[in-house]
């Protein structure tokens, strides 16, 4: 008779915002695994039952996401499993603790949508922005905040210079925002996405009154968020994630303010919301 399945050893875990990243080391191929059960918990006893499964992976990594802006602490265990649905014993338990948003932890300035893993709320969410984007935002979003209407003047999907129903250009989405005072510190960035390509997530630029002010690199994602908008949804393929760059506050000033996102390489990327805040 075949062994059962060793535990996997070498496990580690790192937060970020909304999410937690965890790792492990392979365990030996021989039985033949089949798949890596993850559990968590809030406590260290970490319970390897179904109600604690977050997901089961081929690979030896996983991220446990929508956790939320807030700081959230996690304990993980894995089970390995062969091909014959023989199970390990748990591996040892590994926390982490998810890092705090500026959404939380920052004053907001401007905000377009709602920072809840969702793209609903925005225009031609869920499904109608490779169909109608063109049409829509011929020349790009231009959105002022406190007058324009997320529903109708930010578009979910923003394109990359790799997306032929986005006409294989560059596409500037623009956000205007008065401040009473020039700020006497930075000012955050807060870029929540639902989802992005799978293989070509593509970078942006950045830019403040048309000051050059930097350049983020997106995450892979699942290439679920042109069609989906709900990443809060049990089983879903999307996967979120965050940017949340500190700008210098020399970059802004009294009066109206525009922060533009330029989308300079690679393929779309899906918005969650976008905000300016004030770190505490």
């Amino acid at each position: 008779m075949s062994p059962h399945p060793r535990p996997v050893t070498g496990l580690a875990a790192g937060g970020r915002i909304g999410a937690i990243d965890v790792t492990w080391e392979h365990a030996p191929w021989e039985p033949l695994v089949d798949h890596y059960a993850v559990h968590a918990a809030t406590t260290r006893d970490v319970a390897t039952t179904p109600d604690t499964l977050i997901g089961t992976t081929v690979y030896g990594r996983i991220t446990h996401d929508t956790l939320g802006p807030e700081a959230q602490t996690r304990y993980y265990r894995v089970v390995t499993v062969d091909a014959s649905g023989r199970r390990s014993s748990p591996s040892a338990v590994v926390g982490a603790t998810s890092t705090e948003s500026l959404v939380v932890a920052g004053e907001p300035i401007a905000t377009v949508g709602e920072f809840d893993s969702k793209s609903l709320e925005l225009a031609l969410a869920p499904s109608r922005g490779q169909s109608r984007f063109r049409d829509a935002f011929p020349d790009g979003v231009d959105f002022t905040y406190g007058s324009s209407d997320p529903a109708a003047d930010w578009c979910y999907l923003h394109p990359g210079p790799e997306d032929g129903w986005g006409g294989e250009r560059e596409h500037t989405f623009r956000l205007r925002f008065d401040l009473e005072e020039a700020p006497g510190s930075g000012l955050g960035v807060v870029i929540w996405l639902i989802d992005t390509h799978a293989s070509r997530p593509g970078t942006a630029r950045l830019a403040v009154n048309d000051a050059p002010a930097g350049e983020i690199a997106f995450r892979r994602g699942a290439t679920r968020g042109s069609l989906e908008g709900d990443a809060t949804v049990p089983g879903t393929a999307l996967v979120p994630s965050f940017v949340e760059p500190v700008l210098d506050a020399a970059l802004f000033r009294a009066g109206q303010n525009t922060l533009d996102i330029t989308k300079s390489d690679g393929s779309w990327h899906a918005y969650d919301a976008v905000g300016v805040f004030r770190p505490s």
